[in-house]
């Protein structure tokens, strides 16, 4: 059995035990519920902005604990005024030490669209994103069919969420592309051997239609590469290690963006 295998059962029990806690209307009648969501696509093209998804992350299962000091607030606001486009928030517990109240604790502080970044496998979890604030979910080919894809990025365009598809390799990417995606993100992470090499980014770059943005996950650690990813046709650009495993990762993102 894979990390993602075990993921993936984990998240099916805790699916479970939510659904049997909040009802469908608690989540209906929460005070985000009813938010227009802020476009994800508006906010990765802006000129103003970097293009870069900023990722709140404590732990992961390959690094361990990443930085379990940051506070949420302090990080994601520091990341939106360095010129961030968009926040990525983990809400996975038992695996990344995430929390859902992490993505509406960035929420209340900030005016960016914010992913929230978990293994979305359920209706039920799209309108979870929506009651706690999110903007944007993540759906991800390799645990996920082609129908299952089609049906939760269906869910989330009827709610006003933004659709960000997360492919691996070429067959994930034909296999998996429907009308209700905004971004299609390539993950440079092996999920073998949880090896990174944004190469993999490169090969998939002319596969990925155009009307759908072009998005670049891990292995991005110095400006060069996002340059040379822009000429590629990309526009987003995760970034989340390379900014956590630091003290400071609000200072770190200033620093950085000043290479771009």
């Amino acid at each position: 059995m894979t990390i993602l295998d075990k993921i993936v059962e984990q998240k099916k029990k805790e699916i479970a035990a939510a659904k049997q806690l909040v009802s469908i209307a608690t989540l209906e009648a929460s005070p985000y519920f009813d938010r227009t969501p802020h476009s994800f696509k508006d906010f990765l093209l802006a000129p103003d902005r970097t293009g870069i998804i900023a990722e709140f992350k404590r732990r992961s299962p390959s690094k361990g604990i990443i930085n379990d000091k940051a506070l949420v607030e302090e990080v994601t606001q520091a990341y939106a005024a360095a010129g961030a486009s968009a926040l990525s928030v983990l809400t996975d517990e038992q695996f990344f030490g995430g929390a859902q109240k992490d993505v509406t604790a960035a929420r209340r502080v900030n005016n960016i669209p914010i992913l929230r970044k978990d293994f979305m496998i359920d209706e039920y979890q799209v309108l979870e994103a929506k009651a706690i604030g999110a903007d944007v979910i993540l759906l991800i080919a390799a645990i996920l069919t082609p129908e299952e894809i089609a049906h939760l990025a269906a869910a989330a365009k009827s709610h006003g969420l933004s659709v960000l598809l997360e492919v691996h390799n070429l067959e994930e990417l034909e296999r998996s592309i429907t009308p209700n995606l905004d971004a299609i993100g390539v993950n440079n992470r092996n999920l073998d051997d949880f090896s990174v090499s944004v190469e993999t980014s490169f090969e998939l770059a002319e596969h990925i239609p155009d009307e759908f943005i072009k998005i670049s996950e891990s292995a991005i650690s110095n400006t060069h590469v996002i340059k040379d990813l822009k000429k590629a046709g990309f526009r987003g650009f995760l970034i989340g290690e390379n900014f956590m495993r630091q003290a400071d990762p609000g200072a770190t993102i200033r620093e950085f963006v000043k290479g771009l």
